[in-house]
């Protein structure tokens, strides 16, 4: 049973994979949007979930620091609903916050990435530790599945 993690932003959603056990989240790939013409990549998130044989998805809550919610937690709320409706899976949601700073500190200080190598590979580094989080806390959905 594997689980999909996403980042899902404005422009891109990030995407990762859990292995069948769902111990540890990779990076897959990202997949361009865009939330203006309501082109969110479902086709391709189809062939994925297909091809990995997901059971669930965990999408990323970028909320406040505070705790609040903003527009872009209704965005990725709305992208979870997608995701059921079309897939007909069960979809959680984790807590992202500081996860996309956490990726782009890794890529800086650990890989030495320059900043226009992260643009290329930072939302499916934040979807692996989005889902990472979520599979190290034992999310629902490994206890349903």
């Amino acid at each position: 049973m594997r689980l999909m993690g996403l980042d899902v932003g404005s422009k891109t959603v990030g995407i990762a994979v859990s292995d069948p056990l769902g111990w540890t989240a990779q990076g897959v790939e990202i997949i361009p949007i865009n939330e203006d013409e309501q082109i969110f990549g479902i086709e391709r998130v189809k062939e994925l979930v297909q091809a990995k044989k997901v059971a669930g998805f965990v999408v990323g809550l970028p909320k406040n620091m505070n705790n609040s919610e903003g527009p872009r937690v209704e965005a990725a709320r709305n992208y979870g609903k997608l995701l059921e409706e079309t897939f007909n899976l069960p979809v959680d949601f984790q807590d992202e916050r500081l996860t996309t700073v956490e990726a782009s500190r890794m890529l800086v200080e650990e890989a030495d990435t320059s900043r226009a190598k992260q643009k290329k590979v930072i939302d499916k580094l934040a979807a692996s530790l989005i889902l990472q989080n979520y599979l190290d806390g034992h999310g629902k959905l490994l206890q349903e599945l």
